[in-house]
């Protein structure tokens, strides 16, 4: 519980690290923070006109929503892990020379893509009230279960933060397995279109149901906004167990490494 309990200790410089990536991360652009919006909203654009127009196939309702809600999750997770993954390396000056709560680097990541997951959440939310009546009394269940997802992109930042530091592959590695691992979420296809042929492959389905760890909390805080009615238990025990794991193992593997990083830099 330290490694968490210093967000609190060390609030301040916590906010000035934030402050500089934030800042970093919007420096001479004119729109400033809403260029955070764009990169969802054009993928979104792009995947509905393909999916939503031009692939026949279709049979998703609200698709627009159910795409975007996807695509806000899954960015927030890929956009984090990837850039805390080298987080401590692009800090390593900074590590060397003083001596604080080295956690708080890639968690300043996370609270900066935070700010673009809390505005596409907030739009969801006005899209599901004004388009889907049914949604209106789960809609509010989203907000949960978004922070139990945040929790759950803490947990894996901190980890391959670490991770990283001692093997420098981690972060190609993860470069390379986002791709693929993005068609291999329900972002763009739910499991009930599959063709029929695929549900044949039980033990296929089950490995992409809840072998990607990913997967059922997408599907937990998107269907509260877009489904009409509350997620899946199953879901949401899942989302609730893998943040507490993530964040229990984060903080394991850190404690472990933690007088090892400023070497390894």
């Amino acid at each position: 519980m330290t490694v968490y309990a210093d967000l609190l200790r060390y609030r301040e410089l916590f906010a000035n690290l934030f402050r500089r990536d934030f800042q970093a991360k919007y420096r001479g652009s004119v729109l400033g923070i809403l260029w955070s919006l764009v990169n969802p909203l054009a993928l979104m654009g792009v995947y509905l006109v393909v999916f939503g127009l031009l692939w026949k196939g279709n049979t998703i309702p609200h698709y627009t929503l159910y795409l975007l809600a996807g695509l806000t999750c899954w960015l927030f997770f890929a956009t984090s892990v990837q850039v805390a993954s080298r987080s401590l390396l692009d800090s390593a000056e900074l590590i060397r020379k003083v001596r604080f709560p080295r956690q708080l680097v890639p968690f300043s990541v996370v609270a900066t893509q935070l700010v673009t997951f809390t505005l596409m959440l907030v739009i969801l939310i006005a899209l599901s009230l004004a388009f889907i009546p049914a949604a209106h009394s789960t809609v509010w269940l989203s907000i949960p279960l978004a922070v139990l997802f945040v929790g759950l992109v803490a947990g894996v930042s901190l980890l391959v933060a670490c991770a990283n530091v001692l093997f420098r592959d981690v972060e190609h590695i993860l470069t390379a397995a986002l791709l693929p691992w993005f068609f291999l979420t329900p972002i763009l296809w739910r499991f009930a279109d599959l063709p029929n042929g695929v549900h044949g492959h039980h033990k296929l389905l089950e490995l992409l149901r809840w072998g990607n760890i990913v997967a059922p909390p997408i599907s937990a805080v998107r269907d509260a906004l877009w489904l009409g009615h509350a997620p899946r238990p199953a879901d949401v025990i899942y989302l609730a167990v893998a943040a507490v794991v993530s964040l229990a193992l984060g903080a394991f593997v850190f404690s472990r490494v933690d007088d090892r990083i400023a070497v390894e830099l």
